[in-house]
């Protein structure tokens, strides 16, 4: 379990930008791509905001014209992320190098782990018509249903698409793994990515999270539980009031040093340690006190062998509800007490992405490590008192070393940790 791990690419889409570099210049900017959903028409709805992307045209994410059949918006995205990501790692271009039977051992010794967002009400939005004219009779929904709903109905609803086709498109033959644990589910890719590297089992991996959660049933139910905003997120701030989602996703290139190194790959980072622990208190409570989210911080950095002062810059969940921002806030202080370096969010900018949220902060930290600032949080105006001493600022800073706390949660108390060092050179 020696062996390091390198991120040798990165690919990233969100509403805003179409890469890591654009999506960070839109937080440096202060930025927010946060629009009145475009989708359906909510005009008259209680929650009308969300992190789109504007104009997508699958065609330009997917050239495939066929497999837009076979999956969903989501996919799209993750398949995305995942060619810039291998584009950009130069994997394909050095195994065009090889012979066959090298070849055969690359694709044998590639592997991917993929978060996604598993179920999505939108799947079962083409059953609606039919249930209602069948009124309750199900014998007459049963002889119906296949003239009604795409026989392709489950191929596209299944949650492991943007795993599958990342195999069928390149041929890589590694280990794999789907990885559905709702806002963690991207940033648990990338801990079991580097896990199975670390324990021999693939010389590189490609992680991926991805999420689409506009859709109207989804923004009604969280809406139903007061988790969204009046207006805009605002982490850590006085009048936050919620949350509001966005789509997007975004891909890792891991690779063990001696595979980045015999290949001559450009190393951009490196990924040090990562730590997952559930509080198990209940689907929506979460720990006042933060001791699931410090224990996480504490299992990184014991992995890591790092100590709290290495820590340059931590990227925060940050989703703007009142009750995670404190929690979050405590946990902070707790680890790192009044030494805590600068910190950062990033949902203000595009939303919560759910599954692909953590691992998007983690392109987005490493990113902000390589140009030298840690963003400011535009929509913050005035520090909310429980969240007291926490390092958070509207204007960019500069980390005080090279290496991230990237930090994420979900429902039923889930908390994940990551830390990543970046190459500078």
């Amino acid at each position: 379990m020696s062996r390091r791990v390198m991120v040798t690419g990165l690919g990233a889409i969100c509403a805003a930008g179409k890469n890591p570099d654009e999506v960070w210049e839109a937080a440096r900017g202060g930025r927010s791509a946060i629009a009145p959903i475009q989708q359906w028409d909510s005009s008259d709805w209680p929650a009308k905001l969300a992190g789109e992307i504007r104009d997508l045209n699958p065609r330009e994410l997917v050239e495939d014209r066929k497999l837009h059949k076979l999956v969903r918006r989501t996919d799209l995205l993750g398949l995305y992320a995942a060619a810039k990501a291998i584009d950009g790692a130069g994997l394909v271009a050095f195994r065009d190098t090889l012979d066959a039977a090298r070849a055969d051992r690359f694709n044998e010794r590639t592997a991917v782990y993929v978060g996604s967002g598993g179920a999505a009400y939108q799947d079962q939005y083409e059953f609606f018509p039919l249930l209602t004219a069948a009124a309750g009779d199900l014998r007459a929904f049963g002889r119906e249903l296949t003239a009604t709903v795409n026989p392709m109905w489950l191929l596209r609803s299944l949650p492991n698409n943007v795993l599958c086709h990342i195999g069928i498109r390149y041929g890589f033959k590694g280990p794999n793994g789907c990885i559905t644990n709702h806002s963690i589910g991207g940033m648990l890719s990338v801990a079991e990515a580097g896990a199975a590297l670390r324990a021999g089992e693939a010389d590189r991996a490609i992680a991926v999270g991805h999420d689409a959660p506009v859709e109207p049933e989804q923004i009604f139910y969280y809406h139903a539980l007061g988790l969204l905003a009046n207006d805009t997120i605002r982490p850590f701030d006085a009048a936050r009031s919620g949350s509001l989602l966005g789509e997007g996703a975004a891909a890792l290139v891991l690779e063990t040093e001696s595979a980045a190194r015999a290949r001559e790959a450009k190393v951009l980072g490196e990924l040090l340690g990562t730590g997952s622990v559930a509080e198990g208190e209940g689907l929506l409570s979460v720990r006042g006190d933060g001791e699931g989210l410090a224990r996480a911080i504490a299992v990184a950095l014991d992995e890591a062998g790092l100590g709290p002062k290495d820590v340059g810059m931590i990227v925060a969940h940050g989703n703007g509800t009142p009750l995670s921002d404190a929690s979050e806030a405590s946990a902070i202080r707790g680890v790192f007490g009044a030494a805590s370096p600068p910190l950062t969010a990033f949902k203000w900018v595009f939303g919560h992405v759910l599954a692909a949220s953590g691992i998007i902060d983690v392109a987005l930290a490493l990113t902000s490590l390589r140009r030298g600032e840690v963003p400011g949080v535009a929509t913050l105006r005035r520090l909310d008192p429980s969240c007291a001493d926490v390092p958070v600022s509207p204007i960019g800073r500069p980390p005080r070393s090279n290496v991230a706390l990237v930090l994420c949660r979900g429902f039923a108390g889930t908390n994940a940790a990551l830390l990543l060092r970046a190459s500078l050179g």
